[in-house]
């Protein structure tokens, strides 16, 4: 079938018999400006109706020195956390006038480099990074053409923009609580120690157990990455080294928490004593028969002041506070917790 020809304004101008700098004032809202009359406006507009005209954004991006698209990388879009505020962003995006291009690295800093590259030369106005890089020394160098906040990690003494959720405190209080009556043996699973989000559930973890005044066991710490593949192995290595599931978990993520569920499903765990902790919160947790503690991290909000961030550096504005960390919130549902 045919590809049919999109119309352009000098299509406009021809068919309403108007040159094409006419239709172009017309049509960009400026014929009282040019003195250019109400029946030849009439007669542009009527047609630009007729053939359902949509001006260019790539036009609109060369005049106003703007593309209106943001660009967001992230490491993944299976991580429940990172779709719930892609979603959202681009909710905001949308309702802004403006389109969010994603791209994810795969936590691999050269994949990290090439898909921001290549954000670049699509002329985004801004990037939004949940980087997997341990220094902030090529997003500086970004950060002179074009506005970089950094999202849900941030790097050491880094004084770029940043959005993220606080995880040590919240870690704190939920592990401390767990802790009190479940004093001899709590493990942990995490991501990979090298990123921020892993230290920073690891130091709540940490801090939990010794305000509880439990001392902690170095054989209790695990690391892998936040693929549920990955949660999966380490709770069934865990599982085979005891004997027996463990009798308190920290799990850092929901992808890690899928592992862990889905090895409990598939051995018939799901009804044991286990109490089970997590950071990132999932509305299905509600409907499960094992209850789980979680750290919830406000995605609509850590949204919506990525974007407020970023829409102020794009206007050459100081966003009132150069680096925001968003309180999370704990949903109790163990029976222990509760009664607490």
């Amino acid at each position: 079938m045919k590809k049919s020809k999109r119309v352009t304004i000098n299509g406009i101008a021809e068919l309403a018999g108007v040159s094409k700098s006419t239709a172009s004032q017309v049509l960009n809202g400026h014929s009282k400006a040019f003195r250019i009359s109400d029946a030849t406006r009439d007669r542009v507009l009527v047609v630009a109706a007729e053939q359902h005209y949509q001006p260019s954004i790539h036009a609109r991006s060369l005049n106003m020195s703007r593309s209106y698209t943001l660009g967001l990388v992230v490491p993944e879009m299976t991580n429940y956390g990172f779709a719930a505020c892609s979603n959202e962003l681009e909710t905001l995006c949308r309702e802004n006038g403006m389109q969010l291009l994603i791209a994810c690295t795969d936590e691999n800093t050269s994949q990290e480099a090439m898909v921001v590259n290549n954000l670049i030369q699509r002329r985004v106005d801004g990037l939004i990074v949940a980087s997997s890089l341990l220094n902030d020394m090529e997003y500086l160098k970004i950060s002179r053409q074009l506005p970089v906040v950094l999202f849900d990690r941030h790097m050491q003494d880094t004084t770029l923009p940043l959005v993220a959720s606080e995880a040590i405190e919240s870690s704190a209080t939920l592990v401390e609580r767990v802790a009190r009556y479940q004093q001899d043996e709590f493990y942990f699973i995490g991501g990979q120690p090298r990123i921020s989000p892993t230290r920073d559930r690891l130091s709540g973890y940490k801090l939990g157990l010794e305000r509880a005044g439990v001392s902690l066991n170095p054989e209790w710490v695990m690391y892998g990455n936040y693929h549920p593949s990955s949660g999966y192995e380490m709770f069934a290595n865990l599982c085979a080294s005891l004997g027996r599931p463990p009798k308190a978990l920290y799990v850092a993520s929901c992808g890690l928490m899928e592992g862990v569920l889905r090895y409990m499903s598939q051995h018939k765990l799901l009804e044991s004593d286990i109490h089970l902790c997590s950071f990132d919160d999932h509305y299905l947790y509600d409907s499960l028969s094992v209850k789980i503690d979680t750290v919830a991290q406000d995605c609509h909000e850590l949204a919506i002041h990525c974007f407020e961030m970023m829409i102020a550096l794009i206007n050459e504005q100081q966003p009132e506070r150069n680096q925001r960390y968003l309180p999370a919130q704990l949903h109790w549902r163990h029976p222990h917790s509760l009664n607490q």
